[in-house]
């Protein structure tokens, strides 16, 4: 129906509207105020006070001071580490499930001389700076600057005469008393310098202790357990543990008995062992496991264990192994850990799991061993081959010549082979035999160069080596320091040359320039080229407290650019994915 005429057309009022009109009227007539309008104005007055979302995210924005782009990344990189710390990596399934938590730590019975320990905090203090040791954690034993003061039988201390160890070095000084006391410990402290001593000879005083109070009997222990990432750092720490039980065993003391748990190695003569009751044991993670989940061998009644080179081992390949093998253990133990590299990211996962833990730190996490001259030399990709053989005119032999990866190892070393050196090589792809040949005919001096990857850059001990050469510069700075840490032991001089050029990333070679800068050593022209972010990041590390990156140590980029991180969280993608595909079973260690 179409409206005729728009003039004429009148909009339609609903009728509560016209009445309350007409009731607006009736009240300005008599002069009073519409009580409608007090309605109306009692709602805006409610509404003022009570003011919109809108208006109040705006309000907020005006009161909360402005942060600058400095403290904007500090605490993006505090969040990033909480949420790495968040996982107690290293406590078991059952004990976070039970809510089973240690409060006190294990009494062991050793006590220091009445000397000792009535110095006073100041006097510790005083020869902790002397040592250049710094302790964290809450009533730490006093440092010991002798052997016989730390009460070891005679037998002991005369095998480390015998070795030319007079003396502790800085990390046994106070590593020592702090697990003989029985306190759970991170020790971090340069390569070369001493750290087996610091947990095989109290691990040798537990085991000891028990036997004389209760003897062992057949199919039970161990009391003791030391974990290692490689097959050969573990023969390597067995061969410390065999060379001290000896000479106690010659002395009359009741005997130990240790096994070498490696993969490699028929299971058969490790479970022999274990049947006629086993005192201490060392192991690697993927064979330990293996043991543990046939029932060949249990851990209801060890009280002690190590990490060796931890921060290697709770790296993503051995976390889930070394998590299951703590849920073997029926009660409270000690637990020590020991690395060259310990990143702020494994010591917040160690503590959650440590009761009252004490830090040991001999120079910083990730430092370079100072008794090291690095060289780093720009060499061109198609011509290290060659050059290589004009580097190990540098020094006398022995040399040992690292790779990344198997293949290259394979090369060097036929071409090595076919100029006449005497060399041998050693990589994950070889099996038992051919690894423990090469380390033993190098160890001896009937070879003079051995060609390896990380499998022998992590713990292995080659007391007479002067010079190490990298082949390849490693992606992860860590794995730089381990390798140099070869030579310049024990107080010794050694040489590291590294060969870069274009194939590195910029960030790993940041980090090199930074750690050579750290040791005071000469920095090649092509890393001084290099355009450097953490001179403008000199604020945020006084800021944050955390010098380079709080993940994997460099110091040369921060943690949002970490190179390691991000191949860590691609590498839980893949296993995350490997299910589907029908993969699975025990992973087989290095």
């Amino acid at each position: 129906m179409e409206i005729d005429g728009d003039d004429d057309y009148v909009e339609y009022v609903p009728v509560h509207k016209r009445r309350a009109m007409e009731a607006q009227k009736i009240l300005q007539r008599k002069g009073k105020t519409s009580a409608l309008d007090e309605d109306e104005a009692e709602k805006s007055k409610a509404q003022e006070a009570k003011p919109s979302l809108l208006m109040k995210a705006t309000q907020l924005k005006k009161e909360v001071p402005e942060v600058s782009p400095t403290e904007q990344i500090v605490q993006q990189e505090k969040e990033m580490i909480e949420h790495l710390s968040d996982r107690k990596t290293l406590m078991s399934v059952r004990e976070l499930a039970k809510g089973i938590t240690y409060t006190e730590p294990l009494w062991t019975g050793w006590k220091p001389p009445l000397a000792i320990r009535r110095m006073s905090n100041k006097q510790c203090e005083a020869i902790r700076k002397q040592w250049h040791i710094i302790v964290d954690g809450d009533d730490a034993p006093p440092p010991i600057k002798n052997f016989k003061d730390m009460r070891f039988p005679e037998p002991i201390l005369r095998k480390l005469k015998e070795k030319g160890i007079v003396q502790p070095t800085p990390i046994q000084v106070q590593g020592l008393p702090v697990i003989l006391s029985g306190r759970d410990m991170i020790g971090i402290a340069f390569t070369g310098s001493g750290k087996t001593l610091v947990f095989v000879l109290p691990l040798i005083m537990v085991a000891l202790q028990e036997e004389v109070m209760m003897p062992i009997v057949a199919g039970e222990g161990p009391f003791g357990l030391i974990v290692c990432p490689s097959r050969e750092l573990a023969r390597q720490t067995y061969e410390v543990v065999e060379q001290f039980i000896t000479p106690l065993r010659d002395a009359g003391y009741p005997e130990l008995r240790p096994l070498l748990c490696i993969g490699g190695v028929d299971m058969r003569s490790q479970v022999d062992v274990v049947k006629k009751g086993v005192h201490i044991v060392v192991a690697t993670p993927g064979r330990l496991k293996d043991m543990l989940a046939k029932k060949k061998m249990n851990l209801d009644n060890c009280r002690y264990l190590c990490l060796d080179e931890a921060d290697r081992l709770v790296d993503l390949g051995f976390e889930d192994d070394i998590r299951e093998v703590f849920d073997h253990f029926k009660a409270q133990r000690q637990t020590v850990l020991f690395s060259a590299t310990m990143p702020t990211k494994i010591q917040n996962f160690a503590r959650s799991a440590l009761v009252k833990p004490i830090v040991v730190n001999v120079g910083r996490a990730g430092a370079a061993n100072l008794d090291v001259i690095q060289e780093v030399e720009y060499v061109k990709q198609e011509v290290k081959m060659v050059y290589l053989l004009e580097c190990l005119q540098k020094t006398p032999p022995p040399v040992l010549i690292f790779c990344e990866n198997k293949a290259d190892v394979d090369d060097i070393h036929e071409y090595l082979l076919l100029k006449g050196v005497e060399a041998v090589a050693i990589h994950g792809g070889k099996d038992q035999e051919e690894r423990e040949y090469a380390i033993k005919a190098f160890k001896s001096g009937k070879k003079d160069v051995l060609v390896a990857t990380d499998v022998a850059s992590k713990g292995l001990d080659f007391p007479d080596i002067q010079h190490v050469i990298n082949y390849d510069m490693p992606a992860e700075i860590e794995n730089y320091v381990h390798r140099i840490g070869r030579t310049g032991r024990c107080g010794k001089t050694g040489i590291a040359t590294t060969f870069i050029n274009r194939n590195q990333s910029e960030t790993t070679l940041l980090d090199l320039k930074h750690l050579l800068q750290e040791a005071k050593q000469r920095i090649p022209p092509v890393l001084c080229e290099l355009d450097d972010p953490m001179e403008e990041a000199e604020a945020i590390a006084s800021a944050s407290g955390v010098k380079g990156c709080a993940y994997c140590g460099g110091l040369g980029h921060r943690i949002q650019n970490c190179p390691k991180l991000e191949h860590q969280k691609t590498q839980a993608i893949v296993n995350s994915r490997r299910d589907y595909f029908g993969g699975g079973g025990y992973r087989g260690e290095i």
